[in-house]
C-alpha cells in the first residue's frame, strides 16, 4: 500500500521539480530549431506588412572616417511606399540633417539652409530611398524571411515584455537592397528581438556596409499603428 501511494507521489514531485528547474525545456524552447524560429520571423513580417503605418528608426553610432554614408533615418510611413521624417548623412566629415519626404519613387529634402524641399538622389549620399525601407517585397521586412542559420539567443526584458533574441546571417545581396553601399558579396550577421506574440521589436545588422571598412553596425527599431498616414510630395 505504501509503495503504491509512494510511486505517484514521486512522479508528481519529479514533474514539479522539472517544471521549476532552469534546465528543462518549455514548449517554446523546444522549438529552437530552424522551423520554429523561421515561423516566428515570418509572423513578425506579416504583422509589419499588415500595419497601416510603421514608425522606423535606423541608426549607427558612427560612420567611419572618410566615408560618405547614412548616420540615421527616423520617421513614419506606409506601404505605398512613402516616408516622412528626418535623415542624417555624413559627408566630407560633417553631419548633414534634413527633413525628408519620399513618395512615388522620388525623394525630397529640406535642410536648415534651404527654405523649401528639393529633389535629391539618395544613392549619391550612399543612403537608401527611405520609402523603400517600407516596401513589403524589397524593404526591411524581407530580411525576416531571408535570414539563414537561425539560432535562438538570450531572452531580455523591455519593461513588462520578455523579448527573445534570434540570430542568423544574411547574404550581402539582400542587405544591399536596403543600404546600397553594402558589399553584396559578403555575409552580414543579424540579431532580431521579438516579443511573445512574435512582434518584432528591433534588428541589429553588422557587416561591411562601406568599401574598405570591415564592420559597421546598424540598429533598426520598428513599431506599428492601425492609424493610416497620408504622405504627399511637397
Amino acid at each position: 500500500m505504501r509503495t503504491r501511494h509512494l510511486i505517484p507521489a514521486l512522479v508528481a514531485t519529479g514533474l514539479l521539480l522539472g517544471a521549476c528547474s532552469g534546465g528543462s525545456d518549455s514548449p517554446d524552447d523546444a522549438q529552437k530549431g530552424g522551423d520554429g524560429l523561421s515561423g516566428r520571423l515570418a509572423e513578425a513580417k506579416t504583422a509589419l506588412d499588415d500595419a497601416e503605418t510603421i514608425s522606423i528608426k535606423l541608426a549607427t553610432k558612427r560612420v567611419p572616417d572618410g566615408i560618405t554614408g547614412l548616420l540615421s533615418a527616423e520617421g513614419k510611413g506606409n506601404h505605398s511606399p512613402a516616408f516622412t521624417g528626418k535623415v542624417t548623412v555624413v559627408t566630407g566629415g560633417a553631419s548633414l540633417a534634413a527633413d525628408v519626404i519620399a513618395t512615388a519613387g522620388k525623394v525630397y529634402a529640406k535642410t536648415g539652409f534651404l527654405p523649401t524641399f528639393s529633389p535629391i538622389d539618395p544613392a549619391s549620399l550612399k543612403a537608401p530611398d527611405p520609402a523603400m525601407l517600407l516596401d513589403r517585397d524589397n524593404g526591411i521586412t524581407q530580411i525576416l524571411v531571408k535570414t539563414q542559420d537561425l539560432k535562438q539567443g538570450d531572452k531580455s526584458r523591455d519593461g513588462k515584455d520578455v523579448l527573445t533574441t534570434i540570430t542568423g546571417t544574411l547574404p550581402g545581396s539582400v542587405v544591399r537592397t536596403i543600404i546600397p553601399s553594402a558589399n553584396a558579396g559578403k555575409p552580414f550577421t543579424v540579431a532580431y528581438r521579438v516579443d511573445d506574440d512574435d512582434n518584432l521589436r528591433d534588428v541589429t545588422l553588422t557587416g561591411p556596409f562601406y568599401p574598405g571598412v570591415d564592420e559597421v553596425t546598424y540598429t533598426v527599431v520598428l513599431s506599428t499603428s492601425k492609424t493610416p498616414v497620408t504622405i504627399e510630395a511637397p
